[in-house]
């Protein structure tokens, strides 16, 4: 019987596994970067063991370390959570061969099928080995891992080289194994539907089928929101569905949990891959049965049959996850101090932050993700938009207004929706539409306190100025003191204090929470940036500065670019790695390259400089 689990991960998922030993009375270790070093999950466990560094290929993807410890520690089981080492062969045959039980699938098995390419041969396809301009657009693919990195789509025959080149360096970087194939794709605009099938299997040759999952909305082909039930799937397929399901898990003589996923285009089943590990959606999964899969793990690991039948769906389950990212820059990562997380009762809060934890660069930037559980599919969509636009989110950007308008959206709520709804709507959903009352609410409580006759630049009973920055704009408001109090133009101040502001806007009275963190001032949903009085000269930048756009490392620079080159709009010129992703930085006109201040190795903060170019040719 395990007593003590070691998991080999970070994060939610760590912070998730720790949940269920808890509940089952076993003891956990968690191992840490020096990055992690105050994390959630390093906080959480009863043990911690330090990884030298913070770069995954030193730390996370270091499995003979990670071995080292849960021996230093005394645990006698490993739990690889997702990502980094869970779908490494290798990694699992350390684990067992030092003696420790390994709460995943055979190596074997995941020889099998964690490598797309040996997975395929298994179900009797092929990827392609030679592409011609007939065969675009092409997909390139990591053999290993998940989460769509080093993945990319290919629609030009001369750009297939260096896609290759980057979907390689991206694998390596985040799995430890740059092997990538090329495959046709078939997403895109009128791109089929992501739908797959959760499997658990025992050590007694019983295997059963947990349900489906859609997981169509997707950026930069990693999934944003999940569900479960897939919705609309017409017996036939679900049950051709789970047969290939099962077909996949017995040729690869699976034990555990694993997801078989399937694009599913023209009533048609096309397989994609098998993932021999727990999947980030799972909750959609254990929502809907009723069930904790992390147990069912672990009681599978122990040896444990599986009795009776498999449990019945009820009802509907919706996740999103929550990402420190701007939608409406390239879905750039986004870092800083996470001030505050809440949300309202009734739907589950999986995540790997606490207030005041730090969004740092080294790892994914997936925050928390939010599941509501409903009898139905629509009141299930309306019980997590409302949760998420009434959250609590005081810290770096994120992704949530883009959530809850996905949810909302026509597409979505009448489950027509496919894998290139973002191709479509992103513009749309990115749009800015900010609530146009919440700056005068961040005005008027900061201004609350303040004596009339005391420390203002104006005559009293001039209006009092401030200025905001809000969706790429500069908001100017004007609010007065008088005698009654704060007002402002065209409302009627019920209420204001450094917390809470009331304002009546033609016989409606509206409720404003507000908090400031510096210069950042939350308004419920929206956040604003509170500007000087007087801009700082030294923050100007020379037109056609290229800043970056993430904190990051530059991992590379286009071969020869140097100070006085001629290029392109569009031309790829570096690339910035952060949170295992790699962004391109391109030229914004044709013209010349007149700095470069950009070089391999070098860590950059947001908003440095990295290059200018010159509109115009030489």
């Amino acid at each position: 019987m395990i007593t003590s689990v070691l998991v080999a991960n970070r994060g939610e998922i760590a912070c998730r596994v720790f949940r269920t030993c808890r509940d089952l009375g076993i003891r956990t270790v968690a191992v840490h970067s020096d990055a992690d070093r105050d994390a959630l999950h390093t906080r959480e466990a009863e043990a911690a063991v330090r990884l030298p560094g913070a770069a995954p290929a030193e730390t996370y993807l270091r499995g003979d370390l990670i071995v080292k410890a849960a021996l230093a520690a005394g645990a006698d089981a490993v739990h690889p959570g997702y990502g980094f080492l869970s779908e490494n062969a290798g990694f699992a045959r350390a684990v067992t061969d030092a003696g420790l039980t390994w709460i995943g699938p055979p190596p074997e098995a995941i020889e099998a099928m964690a490598s797309k390419t040996r997975a395929k041969a298994l179900m009797g396809l092929r990827p392609l080995e030679r592409v011609t301009e007939a065969d675009l657009p092409v997909l390139v693919k990591a053999a290993a891992g998940g989460g769509g990195r080093g993945m990319r789509i290919v629609r030009r025959l001369q750009d297939l080289d260096a896609e290759l080149a980057a979907a390689r360096a991206e694998a390596a970087s985040a799995f430890g194994d740059g092997e990538v194939f090329v495959e046709p794709y078939l997403g895109g605009e009128a791109g089929g539907r992501h739908v797959e099938v959760q499997v658990l299997a025992d050590t007694h040759g019983t295997v059963w089928t947990l349900g489906t999952r859609d997981c169509s909305l997707q950026r930069r082909h990693q999934k944003v929101v999940e569900e479960a039930p897939a919705p609309g799937l017409s017996g036939g397929l679900a049950r051709e569905l789970d047969e290939l399901a099962v077909r996949a898990a017995r040729a690869a003589g699976y034990v555990g949990a694993g997801t078989v996923e399937f694009l599913v285009a023209d009533g048609r089943a096309h397989f994609l891959e098998m993932n021999t590990r727990l999947q980030v959606e799972h909750p959609v999964t254990e929502a809907v049965l009723g069930v904790d899969l992390v147990a069912l793990q672990i009681r599978v690991a122990e040896g444990h049959a599986l009795e009776g039948e498999p449990p019945r769906a009820h009802g509907h389950a919706v996740e999103a996850r929550l990402y420190a990212e701007d939608p409406a820059a390239g879905w750039a990562a986004q870092t800083g101090t996470l001030h505050r997380l809440a949300v309202p009762a009734g739907v589950r809060l999986d995540t790997g932050y606490a207030d005041g934890d730090t969004i740092g660069v080294h790892y994914d930037p997936l925050i928390a993700k939010v599941v509501a559980h409903a009898p139905t599919r629509a009141e299930a969509v309306r019980k997590l938009a409302g949760a998420l636009e009434r959250a609590v989110i005081h810290g770096p950007v994120t992704n949530r207004d883009l959530l809850v308008r996905s949810l909302r959206h026509e597409e979505f709520t009448a489950a027509r929706m496919n894998t290139g709804f973002y191709d479509r709507h992103l513009a749309a959903l990115t749009a800015p539409a900010p609530d146009p009352y919440a700056p005068l609410a961040a005005a008027l409580a900061d201004a609350h306190g303040r004596s009339r006759f005391g420390g203002w630049r104006n005559v009293p009973s001039q209006p009092q100025v401030k200025r905001y920055a809000l969706a790429g704009e500069e908001i100017e408001v004007r609010y007065r003191h008088t005698r009654a109090g704060l007002a402002a133009d065209g409302v009627r101040v019920v209420h204001a204090d450094a917390s809470l502001v009331v304002l009546e806007v033609d016989g409606v009275r509206r409720r404003f929470e507000v908090a400031r963190h510096g210069d950042r001032v939350y308004v419920g949903a929206t956040a604003l940036t509170a500007l000087p009085r007087f801009p700082d000269p030294a923050a100007q930048r020379a037109p056609g500065s290229l800043l970056a756009p993430m904190p990051g490392t530059v991992v590379r620079v286009a071969d020869g670019l140097t100070a006085g080159a001629a290029v392109r709009a569009g031309q790829p010129l570096l690339w910035l790695e952060a949170m295992k992703m790699e962004h391109t930085v391109s030229a914004p006109v044709t013209g010349t390259l007149t700095a470069l201040h950009a070089a391999v190795g070098r860590q950059v903060d947001v908003g440095a400089l990295l290059a200018v170019v010159s509109d115009g040719t030489p």
